[in-house]
């Protein structure tokens, strides 16, 4: 019996589902201190949550100028579509085991619904990377920034820290020469020889790789075609990552000023807690991409969150209670996304016709 695409959304939508479930009664906190957190931020809570509004339509403008760039056949997806899988597919990112990836597959049957498969494929994966790569450059931005700050006394500069900022430095160099990689070449086909190397996974993989032979080929030709011959899709997609990445420190700031943590007020004070709001997003972002594999990222958030804080020279307390909101945070949108897969239309199933690298490489229409 052939699976529906509506039976896979259903599926990712019981994934979610139980993944909250499990996440609630896992907490580490009882519900009445969970409230207490909750009661203490009061209205921060309404800034908290819809900063995240403005960062999802980042991250839906990006991935809609990737899907949309150079095709030129009457099938271009608008905003409203792309943000509400944005969301949908950020909340089973969230939920799912392997965290950067839960929601992967989601997108792609829902974007091939609109567009064919083969494009929904090439655009997914080429938003991926485009989102790991921010990722990377946010990382290396923030090694300078904790430099300086160091240089000014402001951080410690002591021997371990000097020793996991060459480590991250040398990371991100190396990650930047893979996605050069990828995108002058495709990826697809090299991740799917990665995964055979798993145990278990190499008979698939080398099934897999024989039989959809030619349509990995015209999606790694989609990769490389958009960084190549379309740059400026390339850079606004990725600057746009950037400062989305960029914008989720003020979801910190807001809780660092709920606790009086202004460094003096005014228009310097704000900005040094700006800073250090952007210090305490890459130290916990970094530390829970490293562990992604685990689902909801149990405790090493928290953790981040809270090692991060502390290392800043700020009390641990207040890095447990923005723990915890944030965490509040995640399962509030992880619910709106969970919804929004079960409400609306998702229009026709278009042709699953070849998209070929040629289509690509006209360009974004002016």
């Amino acid at each position: 019996m052939k699976i529906t695409k509506k039976q896979i959304t259903n599926l990712f939508f019981v994934i979610g589902v139980l993944a909250v479930v499990v996440m609630f009664f896992t907490f580490d906190v009882s519900f009445v201190e969970l409230w207490d957190h909750i009661k203490h931020a009061g209205w921060w809570l309404v800034p908290i949550l819809g900063v995240w509004l403005i960062i999802y339509a980042m991250n839906a403008l990006a991935w809609k100028w990737i899907t949309n760039s150079g095709h030129r056949d009457g099938v271009r997806v608008g905003f409203w579509y792309i943000y509400k899988h944005t969301i949908s597919g950020f909340a089973l990112n969230y939920a799912t085991p392997m965290g950067g990836l839960g929601g992967e597959p989601y997108r792609i049957v829902e974007l091939s619904k609109r567009v064919g498969l083969q494009r929904a494929t090439s655009s997914v994966v080429l938003y991926v990377m485009t989102h790991f790569l921010a990722h990377f450059s946010f990382w290396f931005f923030s090694l300078f920034v904790y430099v300086a700050m160091g240089l000014a006394g402001l951080v410690p500069m002591t021997t371990p820290v000097i020793v996991v900022l060459c480590a991250t430095f040398a990371a991100c160099l190396g990650a930047f020469y893979l996605f050069s990689r990828g995108y002058q070449h495709g990826m697809v086909r090299r991740l799917i020889t990665l995964v055979g190397k798993l145990p278990g996974l190499h008979r698939w993989s080398a099934r897999f790789l024989d039989k959809h032979a030619d349509d990995l080929r015209n999606i790694d030709e989609q990769i490389a075609a958009l960084h190549q011959q379309d740059r400026r899709t390339f850079r606004w997609s990725l600057a746009m990552e950037f400062l989305a990445r960029l914008s989720q420190s003020f979801e910190i700031m807001f809780m660092l000023l709920l606790f009086g943590i202004d460094n003096g007020g005014g228009a310097a004070g704000l900005s040094l807690t700006f800073v250090y709001s952007v210090l305490t997003v890459a130290i916990t972002t970094l530390c829970a991409n490293i562990l992604g594999f685990l689902p909801l990222q149990l405790g090493v958030q928290e953790g981040g969150f809270v090692v991060s804080i502390a290392l800043l020279g700020i009390a641990p307390a207040v890095g447990i209670f923005v723990s915890i909101i944030c965490r509040v945070r995640e399962i509030f949108w992880i619910f709106v996304g969970l919804v929004l897969m079960k409400t609306g239309s998702d229009g026709s199933v278009v042709s699953e016709g070849k998209v070929t690298a040629a289509e690509v490489s006209r360009g974004p229409e002016e």
